[in-house]
């Protein structure tokens, strides 16, 4: 199975989407994303005040260090603009799980399916290459567009949390889950052309 590094892999491919390494070209889109107050409201964050600079060294060091606990991507339209950044992180080899985050970056791409499409691909990308069990996340209570589009990719709720003053619906999905849809969704061409 896969070993996580923070580059050299076949870059996944969704409809909409493609996941690639990060770069240190990545880091310009990335600080202006993370200061944005909208953008930090929707993952219940601050937004980020320290000069780039210092973003820079930081970003930097952070490509320099694989971890076997977490796993960076930028997420690309189809023509290669860089629109988001996705991740699995928190991985527990030994209860097989980890913690899927996703982020659309670039306002106009939100709401029209680009978000849904890099998660799905994301988790084709973990069931495939990893022997990761089950994938969870968390999302704010009222952040209804997210839980849509986290149960359109097959996350169903799991409970509840508040954390630091946040409410946050808890959701996951399982390789049992993943595999089923996707033999489901493998099937129905098959099914149309068959009633045609």
């Amino acid at each position: 199975m896969e070993t996580p590094s923070p580059c050299g892999f076949d870059a996944p491919l969704g409809t909409k989407t493609r996941l690639r390494a990060k770069t240190l070209a990545d880091a310009g889109r990335d600080y202006r994303w993370q200061c944005d107050p909208e953008t930090a409201c929707l993952d219940a964050t601050e937004p980020l005040r320290m000069p780039f600079v210092q973003y820079l060294a930081e970003y930097r060091k952070m490509l320099s260090l694989a971890s076997p606990e977490r796993r960076f991507f930028a997420i690309e339209t189809l023509s290669g603009q860089h629109i988001g950044n996705c991740s699995y992180y928190g991985i527990d080899r030994q209860k097989g799980d980890a913690e899927l985050g996703i982020m659309i970056g670039e306002r106009q791409y939100r709401g029209k399916g680009y978000g849904s499409d890099a998660a799905t691909t994301l988790l084709d990308y973990i069931f495939r290459q990893t022997d990761l069990k089950k994938i969870r996340l968390k999302t704010l209570w009222d952040n209804l567009r997210a839980q849509r589009c986290f149960a359109k990719c097959g996350f169903i709720a799991s409970g509840e949390k508040m954390i630091e003053g946040h409410h946050f619906l808890l959701m996951e999905t399982d390789r049992e889950r993943w595999r089923k849809a996707t033999i489901n969704s493998a099937a129905e061409p098959a099914d149309r052309t068959t009633r045609a």
